[in-house]
């Protein structure tokens, strides 16, 4: 890497790092004025897809808030509401739906996490589950993966009485990120680019500081392994042979515009990338399988710069339990 690149590539990312904050404060506010004054939307639930972004304001909303895209679930979101004291969530038509998901709750408009249902934590066979709450305004979002044939949306009650009814989903409605890298231009790469600089000099940034810029909304009970990609360089993934028996491995490519350029569930022990296209980088999002009994460690990162290649290495250890990720 030639060591004279950070005296324009620092000036860049400052700038581009102080445009994303504008931008976000400014589109998340009128989002947020959108959610409030439209009440039929907001008791509706919303589903990521084609007809989503033909929304002026939905792909500058969705590459501000949540704009490292989760190419492997159906995604929908409901909400904001009011609540005094409970949320009641039908189960049956969730795990009639998918067997791995993740609902989840955040308050609003901080969208903090407030807490979150897992296919691998509920054991319930009650067709209803309630949680309770503390009175004020929420939203929520479930990620479906795996789905089977026919996807519904469940039914959801605020406080005893029905919400929003379950919808149907199509369940070929993720087919639009095949194209999505096609909506790249100025305005997003100027963005994103101050992501791709924190990355690359990664030694250098508190990690917290990295973790709360690349992963605004992490998923709960979700690993996250990331990192930046050259222009030509390929990624290696060097997996013990057990994890795909125990976790899914889902893994994401970006430019450096943020948008996506390849979803993959990596099911090999050896898995190897294409040359990526332009600067960028990657994403791996591991969750447990059902009835998985090894905890994950992910064990080191090593760069060969000679071969233009980043090699990961993951491994199972069942001394040493990992806390995921979640934000």
């Amino acid at each position: 890497m030639n060591n004279l690149n950070f005296v324009w590539q620092i000036p860049l990312a400052l700038l581009s790092f102080i445009f994303n904050k504008i931008t976000k404060f400014i589109v998340g506010n009128l989002y947020t004025a959108y959610l409030v004054i439209n009440k039929k939307q907001a008791s509706t639930w919303r589903v990521l897809s084609a007809e989503t972004l033909k929304s002026p304001l939905s792909l500058p909303v969705l590459m501000t808030k949540a704009p490292r895209w989760n190419n492997h679930a159906i995604i929908g979101t409901l909400g904001p509401f009011k609540l005094e004291d409970s949320l009641g969530v039908n189960l049956d038509i969730i795990k009639k739906s998918a067997p791995s998901w993740i609902f989840v709750v955040y308050s609003f408009p901080e969208f903090r996490t407030i807490t979150n249902l897992d296919s691998n934590d509920i054991q319930s066979a009650d067709e209803w589950i309630s949680i309770p709450l503390k009175p004020g305004f929420y939203t929520l979002g479930l990620r479906y993966y795996h789905w089977f044939d026919t996807v519904t949306l469940p039914t959801i009650k605020v406080d005893n009485v029905v919400y929003t009814d379950s919808q149907l989903v199509d369940a070929k409605v993720n087919q639009f990120y095949e194209n999505l890298i096609d909506k790249k231009n100025f305005f997003y790469s100027v963005l994103h680019y101050y992501i791709y600089i924190l990355l690359l000099y990664r030694k250098y940034i508190p990690e917290s500081f990295l973790k709360r810029e690349f992963l605004p909304v992490g998923a709960p009970d979700t690993y996250f392994f990331y990192g930046y990609l050259r222009r030509g360089q390929s990624l290696l993934l060097q997996i013990d042979k057990r994890i795909p028996e125990n976790y899914d491995i889902f893994l994401s490519l970006y430019d450096y515009s943020s948008l996506p350029i390849m979803g993959y569930e990596v099911k090999e022990s050896g898995y190897g990338t294409d040359p990526h296209p332009n600067n960028g980088y990657y994403l791996l999002r591991i969750r447990a399988q059902p009835d998985c009994q090894s905890p994950l460690t992910i064990e080191g990162l090593i760069k060969d710069e000679l071969t233009q290649q980043q090699t990961i290495a993951l491994t199972l250890n069942p001394h040493i339990v990992q806390i995921p990720d979640s934000f």
